[in-house]
Parts: C-alpha cells; structure tokens; sequence
C-alpha cells in the first residue's frame, strides 16, 4: 500500500466525516456568504475605527454590525433550541414577547412620567423584573403545550396575537424614553471599548447554557423527551416538566434580548420592535441541521447559524435589497441550505463522494 494511498484515504475520510457533521451546513454557508461578498465587494469586510459623540472608540462596518445584531439572534436561538428539541415545535410568539419585557423595563425605568429626568429604579431591578415577567409568559406558553397538550405553534399562537397590544397597554399606549446614557451601553458601546456590548452578552449567555449543557443532565433529558416521550417516561423522567423548563429558559432568553433592544434607543416602538425575529431564531435552528422535529440538537450550530443568517441579512441589505422583500430572498437561500442538509440529500451526496474517491481509490491501488 502507497503512502500516496493511505494519504487519499485519510483525505477522503476527512471529507465524509465533515459532511455528515451537523454543524457543516451552518459552516459552508457562511463561506458561501463569505466568498460573494468578497467577490462582489471586497469592501463588505472593512472594519473602521471611529469615535462616539463622547469621543470614545468604536469599530464599525459589516463584520461589527454582523456580530451585534447577530448577537440578539443567538440569544434567542438558544432557547429556541431546547424548545424544538423538547417539544418538536416552535415558539411564534418570541416577537411580541420582547415587546412585552422591553415594556416593562421601561415602565420600571421610567414609572409613571414617560420621559423622566432620572431613573425611577436601578436598571438592574428592571431588567429583573422583566427577566421574571418574560419567564411568566415562557411558562403560560409550557403549560399549555406540556400540559394541555396543545400543539406548540398553536399555543404560542395567543401571545403571537395579544402580545403587543399587552406590551402597549403596560405603558398607557405611551412611547416612554430613557435619558440616562448608562442604560445605552447594553445595546451599544461600554465607554472605551470599541466592540459593541451585545457581543459580550451573548458570550455570557453562550457559556452559562453550555455550563448547564456540560454539567448537568439538561441536555440528555430534553433530547430523550424529543426523541421518544413514551420511553423517557418509562425511564423515569417526567416529559411535562421538561417541556416546560425550556419553555421558561426561552422567556429567560427573550429577555435578555429584549433588554438589548430597548437600550438600542432607549425607547421602544410595539408595532415595530423584534418584528418577525422569531421566523429568524427558528431559522437559525433549523440551519444548524436540527431537526424542527425534536431530538438531538447541536447548540453550537444554532448558534452559529443564528450568525449566518445575520450575515445573509446584512448582505442583502448592502445589496440594497428593500426590507419588504427580505424575507423573500431569505427563504429561498434558507430553503436551500435545508434541503441540502437533510437527512436523504446528505446521504446521496456522500454515496456519490464515495464513488469519486472510491474511483481514484482504485486507480492508485493499480
């Protein structure tokens, strides 16, 4: 046997296992994504640095606005993950759930004055507050599915309809805005570093559910209730529960999200805040290769997919794509990508890169 065999071997080896990696979708897309941007404007990478109307550095360009806008995504996604995985369906309602937190983290903020001159309550006391509030409707929401049975989509259905209508009614239809900078910085730049806050965020966030994920049973359980609820409750689990735990983790998430949201502007539009999100986080998911179904997840290519889709996002608005049709482009690359990540279509491109190699294999065995 060649060394040039054993070489074509272990590179062949190589490429099969990382095509039937889950995370490898998420990766080719975003050198897909990475490559036509660098063919039709090299430009689209630029990182500048500039300064704030407080002198203080910042980065800017598409690369920083990726990972700042990305960052509420994958916060989102991470919850939204363990809700597909548990219950084998989807939170519609994450949008207008965010209206509802920011709205509360301004009514604690603000009171009963909608344009006060100073903060009527720490910010940390608002944002747990809200954090309580979001878990409260994550926990409505996982009762009616884990325990009413009702289909996920359904259930999250009624927050979908009344959530903003609660989130303007929380603030008397008022439009209240924050005058304190210090409540800025969550959504933008900590005075004197020029990555935007939502970053650092998201890293928290990444590494508390990958701590839970690591240390505790959290992820067996919710994968052995998605896979099979029957069994699992044969094997002494208790599937409601489970159900509705990542239900309330999920309401933690959109809480921080929303969090980030309203201290973009210090203020909050109900109509307008996180719209269509949700169809983004469950994109996000589903580009990582999980299963909408439920079952085995893969957080880190949620996550990561929660960034491409972000980068899609952003490339499409460099293209000077109308934000209507956004979401028109985004489905048809999104359908794509998951397609070719489907179980069947992965498997025929592996018999085929079997027969490629398979055919080189031969000739240098000659």
């Amino acid at each position: 046997m060649s060394e040039r065999y054993i070489k074509e071997k272990g590179a062949a080896g190589f490429f099969k296992n990382l095509f039937r990696h889950q995370i490898f979708i998420p990766i080719a897309a975003l050198l897909l994504l990475a490559i036509f941007n660098l063919i039709v404007d090299p430009s689209f990478f630029k990182i500048t640095l500039g300064y704030s109307s407080d002198g203080f550095p910042v980065l800017s360009g598409n690369l920083m606005t990726i990972i700042d806008y990305g960052s509420e995504l994958a916060i989102l996604a991470i919850g939204m993950t363990l809700v597909t995985a548990a219950s084998g369906g989807q939170d519609i309602s994450v949008g207008a759930a965010i209206a509802i937190s920011g709205s509360v983290v301004l009514r604690v903020l603000c009171g009963t004055d909608s344009r006060p001159e100073v903060l009527q309550a720490p910010i940390i006391v608002a944002f747990l507050v809200s954090c309580v509030v979001a878990m409260l409707f994550g926990a409505f929401n996982g009762t009616l599915v884990a325990y009413f049975k009702i289909q996920p989509m359904v259930a999250t259905l009624i927050l979908f309809t009344a959530g903003r209508s609660i989130a303007a009614w929380i603030n008397n239809n008022e439009l209240p805005i924050v005058s304190d900078k210090t409540f800025t910085y969550f959504g933008g730049f900590i005075p004197g570093v020029p990555i935007p806050t939502p970053f650092f965020i998201a890293l928290i966030c990444m590494a508390v559910i990958a701590l839970a994920l690591k240390f505790t049973n959290l992820g067996l359980y919710v994968q052995s209730v998605g896979i099979n609820e029957k069994s699992s409750r044969l094997n002494g689990l208790n599937p409601q529960m489970i159900k509705f735990i990542t239900y309330v983790i999920l309401g933690l998430c959109v809480a921080v999200a929303a969090f980030i949201k309203v201290s973009r502007l210090s203020s909050i539009n109900y109509s307008v805040i996180a719209k269509d999100i949700e169809m983004d986080a469950i994109l996000a998911v589903a580009l990582g290769g999980n299963a909408l179904s439920g079952g085995k997840f893969n957080m880190t290519a949620s996550i990561l997919g929660a960034y491409v889709i972000q980068f899609l996002t952003t490339t499409l608005y460099k293209m000077e794509v109308q934000s209507a049709a956004l979401s028109a482009y985004k489905a048809i690359v999104v359908i794509v990508l998951v397609v070719l990540s489907a179980p069947v279509v992965r498997e025929k491109l592996s018999s085929l890169w079997k027969k490629i190699t398979g055919g080189k294999t031969a000739k240098t065995q000659a």
